[in-house]
């Protein structure tokens, strides 16, 4: 297999890690545990389901780790073509990591109060929730952040459907303007919830074009981006 198509597919695979973490942790686990409106549900919920609440956990962590992954493998894919956005794709994606870090910490320790009877535990595990929705929310900057270089990347290489950069840079725009309006304007409700339909579209699609076609075969005989062959290493945007 030619290196330029391994190392997209790769980058697809983990991009399609980070994507299942997060439904299977944040949206499918979390609403089943936390109760935004009732803190003694939370306690009751965790109690209950203490082993889910711990798989919640790994998840985030599962979700941090192939984040990462996928942000330096996207900077090897792109970094022929534009160094400046392949790395900015890595730095904001290891940012939006770290946040989420954060969040796996405040669901873990909110397990260890839950269980071990600290103080008076409703209340501490629905602040700890809460902070780590709240790292979700404020995450959301730099998860924008991360596509539209990405989408950049895709313009200018040639090596994916150039429609699918437009998509990304567009999704990219609607995450961050979705993270501001979530604290401006709370109550926008499905206004913020149509910003984000392009960045959920283009990562579909970006994972599905890497995994199963990795770049468009002219790719691997244009150059200079005909193959990633230098070492990989990280560099701070120029």
């Amino acid at each position: 297999m030619h290196p330029l198509i391994r190392t997209a597919r790769t980058t697809g695979l983990l991009y399609l890690g980070l994507g299942l973490a997060g439904v299977l942790g944040f949206l499918t686990i979390r609403p089943m545990i936390f109760d935004a409106g009732d803190a003694d549900t939370t306690l009751a919920n965790l109690v209950a389901n203490e082993s889910l609440a711990r798989l919640g956990v790994a998840l985030e962590l599962l979700l941090v780790l192939t984040q990462t992954l996928a942000a330096v493998w996207f900077y090897r894919l792109f970094r022929t073509v534009d160094s400046t956005a392949a790395g900015s794709i890595a730095v904001f994606g290891i940012v939006n990591a770290v946040a989420i870090l954060g969040s796996a910490a405040m669901l873990a320790t909110a397990v260890g109060v839950a269980t071990g009877g600290y103080g008076d535990p409703a209340d501490t595990v629905q602040l700890l929730y809460l902070v780590s929705e709240n790292l979700w929310g404020v995450g959301g900057l730099f998860f924008g952040l991360w596509l539209m270089p990405m989408g950049w990347c895709v313009l200018r290489s040639g090596w994916l459907p150039r429609a699918l950069g437009w998509i990304l840079v567009a999704g990219g725009v609607g995450y961050v303007l979705m993270t501001f309006m979530r604290y401006l304007a709370p109550g926008a409700g499905v206004a913020g919830d149509l910003l984000v339909i392009p960045a959920t579209v283009g990562e579909f699609w970006i994972l599905g074009y890497l995994i199963i076609f990795g770049v468009r075969k002219r790719a691997l005989t244009e150059a200079p981006h005909a193959a990633p062959t230098a070492p990989l290493a990280i560099r701070s945007p120029a």
